[in-house]
């Protein structure tokens, strides 16, 4: 099974994360979050019911185009691109090209997890 643990930090702690990595200070381990976001709210936006439900549909099906996908779910082609490139940009999804200019989502993932840290980093 595929995991992707998300975590959430402000962007200054996430900047500290980032310079305590480059220095050496940190190695993250393995289980640590491998996308973060700034807040439960931006995340929320990409994994709404609607979206999660819209991942489980491509994992389940495996839709060969986008066509394909939004005749399956009745959403706009163009609704659909612009939906799986912002998930394909947080790695929650790729998108592969197919013969002609056919491009089939697949989801990279097969669950996702959530880390939230109730202490700002030190």
């Amino acid at each position: 099974m595929t995991v992707l643990t998300i975590g959430i930090a402000s962007p200054a702690d996430y900047k500290a994360r980032t310079m305590a990595i480059a220095r050496g200070e940190h190695r993250p381990a393995v289980d640590e979050p491998k996308l973060w976001f700034p807040s439960l709210e931006s995340l929320a936006k990409i994994l709404s019911d609607r979206n999660r439900a819209l991942l489980a549909l491509i994992a389940e099906e495996c839709p060969e185009s986008l066509q394909a996908l939004a005749d399956r779910t009745g959403r706009a082609k163009s609704n659909l691109s612009r939906t799986l490139k912002t998930m394909e940009r947080y790695g929650l999804i790729r998108l592969e090209p197919r013969p002609g200019r056919a491009i089939a989502p697949r989801v990279a993932y097969d669950e996702v997890r959530f880390e939230v840290p109730l202490k700002r980093a030190a």
